[in-house]
């Protein structure tokens, strides 16, 4: 079973109904980036920061994986299918694709402020001022903001270095590490894209281009990769 590598942005969320940065201006519910998705962010306005993504979290309960996220799950009958994501959603695990690798941290989930290794599941509840952890720590949205490192980069790369197909799905390219992913794509491997912008992708390598959003896209593409199996 071929291994099948797929890297996800906002792209394919976006027809579930969840805003993109892009798509709001460059401001998220008009709030600069910097103020509620840093380190400086939270410790200048913690308050700000949790109503942020609580409300983020309310709006996630009430959205329904599309048919992108419905159409990757289903490949996992003919691939080995392994999804890189860049969102921090759970619309791909909702969808049952079951091997996601969260760049971005996880929207459903709160860790500890003193040790970030201490992660609990919270669904779609609120985390509150006074919220603790079993060190007795505030807890915090566990969520990898600007400036911060990426802890599961080093297993997508793992992954990617795997490939025997690849394909970038509704993300710019924009962000890295995650952009930077591309150049781990064995040279053997078949390389695609889906998005209705034109995007960019490093280097000089073959990319089958598929100029639509990712529900349709993921439809095409499942066809055309069914001559891959």
């Amino acid at each position: 079973m071929k291994k099948l590598v797929i890297l996800t942005g906002a792209g394919i969320s976006a027809e579930s109904g969840i805003k993109t940065f892009r798509d709001a201006g460059g401001l998220w519910e008009e709030h600069r980036v910097e103020d509620v998705a840093s380190p400086m962010g939270w410790a200048l306005n913690r308050r700000l920061v949790l109503k942020f993504y609580n409300d983020r979290r309310r709006q996630l309960a009430g959205c329904e994986p599309n048919a992108g996220h419905i159409g990757l799950a289903a490949l996992e009958k003919y691939f080995d299918v392994h999804i890189i994501t860049q969102n921090i959603d759970n619309l791909h695990e909702r969808a049952g694709s079951t091997k996601v690798i969260h760049l971005h941290g996880e929207l459903t989930k709160a860790r500890s402020t003193k040790d970030p290794e201490l992660i609990y599941d919270i669904g779609y509840n609120d985390i509150r001022e006074g919220d603790k952890c079993d060190l007795g720590s505030q807890l915090r949205p566990h969520i990898v903001w600007f400036g911060e490192a990426v802890p599961m980069i080093e297993e997508a790369v793992k992954v990617t270095g795997q490939a025997d197909i690849f394909a970038v799905i509704g993300t710019s390219l924009n962000v890295y590490p995650a952009a930077g992913l591309i150049e781990y794509v064995p040279e053997g491997a078949s390389l695609w894209l889906i998005d209705p912008n034109d995007v960019y992708v490093p280097g000089d390598r073959r990319v089958e281009v598929i100029k639509e959003a990712a529900g349709k896209g993921v439809e095409i593409l499942a066809g055309r990769l069914m001559d891959l199996k």
